[in-house]
């Protein structure tokens, strides 16, 4: 079972993690101490099987997370700030972006610098209609370092991600939903259940194929890699698995599926 360790609560309703950072004082901001521990709740979760969708949020009703902890890196030279967003990518970023297991943020008030980067690294947002979205790196004389000038731009598409960057402007929730940064937006009070509403339905699915899915299409998105050329690579692989078998199988019976994950 996913342990509760310092900065991060763990809670399993229904296969889900939700996973809640919990540094009300700071707003949840990610200090390294954070990013480990949710790192490795993340490594561990990947091979539970009674797992099969997990939710990050902030504790509290302030913010999801406000950003890094400037107090941790406001004298790092050169070389500390390359290791500081390199070991981000690797540990959190990059590692969530390309979870075998879909990842929703619910996010909750602010999501500023490495939060909104952390929310875009998750496969789907449903955010507050209270939440605040930005990256106001430039106003520490900083760009984003954990992906964020790569995602926002991906998501929002180049013009309004140079403005949001470059203004350090943020954006409410309905313009976060307008620009296609947030799936869904809702009261605060019923943003857990629009996340378990979208877990609910992936339950149901294979888990295989919805690996397969994260897997391919972040692959269109990888410029060393051809989305199409994987895509028709994991299709095929896809007809060796029992989950293939067992969806055509319960659809010619006219039942609902079990599927195993295999």
């Amino acid at each position: 079972m996913v342990a509760t360790s310092e900065y991060i609560l763990c809670e399993v309703k229904s296969g889900v993690l939700v996973i809640t950072i919990n540094r009300p004082d700071k707003l949840n901001s990610l200090n390294k101490q954070t990013i480990e521990e949710l790192h490795e709740i993340l490594l561990e979760s990947e091979n539970e099987n009674d797992i099969n969708s997990i939710i990050i949020t902030g504790s509290g009703q302030k913010a999801f997370v406000a950003g890094a902890d400037i107090f941790e890196f406001a004298n790092f030279s050169i070389e500390q700030g390359k290791q500081l967003s390199s070991i981000g990518h690797f540990k959190i970023f990059n590692f969530i972006e390309n979870y075998s297991k879909p990842i929703i943020a619910a996010v909750n008030g602010f999501a500023l610098g490495g939060g909104l980067e952390l929310a875009m690294a998750c496969h789907i947002r449903v955010v507050s209609d209270n939440a605040k979205m930005g990256l106001p790196e430039v106003s520490l004389g900083l760009i984003p370092g954990y992906g964020g000038t790569q995602r926002l731009a991906q998501l929002v598409g180049k013009g309004k991600a140079m403005e949001m960057i470059v203004t350090a402007d943020m954006i409410n929730a309905q313009d976060a939903y307008k620009w296609g940064l947030a799936n869904y937006v809702t009261t605060q009070d019923e943003l857990l259940n629009k996340c378990f509403e979208i877990t609910n339905k992936i339950s149901s699915k294979s888990p295989t194929a919805v690996k397969t899915a994260i897997k391919v299409i972040n692959a269109g998105y990888n410029p060393q890699l051809n989305g199409f050329e994987v895509e028709i690579e994991e299709f095929g692989k896809s007809f060796g698995s029992r989950d293939f078998k067992e969806g055509v199988s319960a659809f010619l019976e006219k039942r609902k599926p079990i599927f195993k994950g295999r």
